[in-house]
């Protein structure tokens, strides 16, 4: 069972819907006829059967549609529209360049098909070679015109909460002491180098969820069950703190590698182990000091973010340690988190914004993002099945 993937925010998020565009009608080809018509005699024979030409069914599969632009107006040649052509088709280039792309040449297409035409052409090839691409637009200062892009790592509706309790069962457990030491490598590097946020800081938002369980807990008319809640908070708490003496300790890092080269796998749930141990260190071998949050859109930045305000589901709050992933306490929370999950609008998501204006283009790229979200996904899974 993949946890990562099975615990939802909400019930899904509405995604902000485009503007459909208007379509061009079906081109048909029209079969002219071979003679005037006759009038038919009556005959016994069956009429002969009447197909068409056999290049025709084939034909309309050579054939490319491009899209059709609607205007109000004609659009009048002026200065106006050659400065606009010519700082689109530089901003064009820039683009394509960034992203190793061949554009189509439109240049003796009519403006504003020309630009319409350009950018459809654009949209199609960078999706196919940019898993994170989301969109991009054409943006008209005072000045110039240019494009700006927009990059984004999708999370969908998944809480990436890494279990601890798993972890601690595993110091505890003699054949598994190698295994648990490797693992606490790669918790040491998710806490200090990842920054993913700990369920036992004040500063988290989990630590609250978890504080509001425990009053409603004690605040509830006693039954037979409550004791049972109190234990699972207790045990939150103890091995929660337990576990993050462990974490603060940077010495997990210091052995990391040396961990890993001396780690020898004796079963399949070993082997996934490493697996997830090599993803961690070549993370933390590449990117040494990237925090997960590092390219976390800035609310200022947002145009909704008036509108919705405080309407946002952030970072911190779908991605964080936390004590279990089983037993009524987890099940409590999650149910929580969910129903006010609900009450959002929007959802903060890795993303990366680029200007093609002639300044510098930042190099930047959602590689490590892809693949610390692909290393908490297995590493939940694999702390879930133990």
């Amino acid at each position: 069972m993949n946890y990562a993937t099975t615990y939802h925010i909400g019930n899904g998020q509405p995604t902000r819907t485009k503007t459909a565009t208007a379509f061009a009608p079906t081109v048909r080809r029209i079969r002219k006829m071979d003679a005037k018509t006759k009038r038919c005699k009556p005959s016994a024979e069956r009429q002969a059967e009447v197909r068409t030409d056999s290049h025709a069914t084939n034909g309309i599969l050579k054939c490319t549609f491009l899209p059709k632009l609607k205007t109000a107006q004609p659009v009048q040649a002026c200065k106006e529209t050659t400065l606009t052509e010519r700082d689109f088709y530089k901003s064009l280039s820039r683009l394509a360049e960034h992203y190793k792309i061949e554009p189509m040449q439109t240049k003796n297409y009519g403006f504003p098909y020309n630009i319409a035409l350009s950018m459809w052409d654009m949209e199609a090839k960078v999706k196919r070679t940019n898993i994170n691409w989301n969109h991009f637009q054409l943006v008209q200062d005072r000045k110039k015109t240019f494009f700006i892009t927009e990059e984004r790592y999708e999370v969908g509706t998944t809480l990436y909460y890494v279990p601890v309790v798993p972890l601690f069962k595993m110091l505890h457990d003699r054949g598994r002491k190698d295994t648990a030491q490797l693992l606490l490598s790669v918790f040491s590097y998710l806490y200090h180098i990842a920054d993913i946020p700990y369920y036992r800081q004040e500063d988290s938002y989990l630590y609250w969820q978890y504080e509001m369980h425990r009053e409603w807990v004690e605040q509830d008319e006693e039954t037979d069950a409550t004791e049972t809640y109190l234990s699972e908070l207790r045990n939150a708490e103890y091995i929660g703190y337990r576990i993050e003496q462990k974490l603060f300790n940077r010495i997990n890092l210091k052995f990391f590698e040396q961990r890993l080269n001396r780690f020898k796998s004796l079963d399949p749930f070993d082997k996934e182990c490493r697996k997830v141990a090599c993803d961690a260190f070549a993370l933390y071998t590449e990117y040494p000091t990237a925090s997960i949050f590092r390219n976390a859109p800035l609310p200022e930045n947002d145009p909704y973010h008036d509108e919705y305000e405080n309407g946002t589901i952030g970072m911190h709050k779908y991605i964080s340690f936390i004590a279990d992933t089983k037993g009524w306490l987890h099940d409590s929370l999650t149910d929580t988190i969910n129903n006010e999950f609900n009450e959002y609008g929007l959802i903060e998501e890795p993303t990366i914004c680029k200007a093609f204006d002639g300044s510098n283009i930042t190099n930047a790229n959602l590689d490590f993002e892809n693949r610390l979200f692909s290393l908490l996904d297995d590493l939940c899974t694999l702390l879930y099945n133990y």
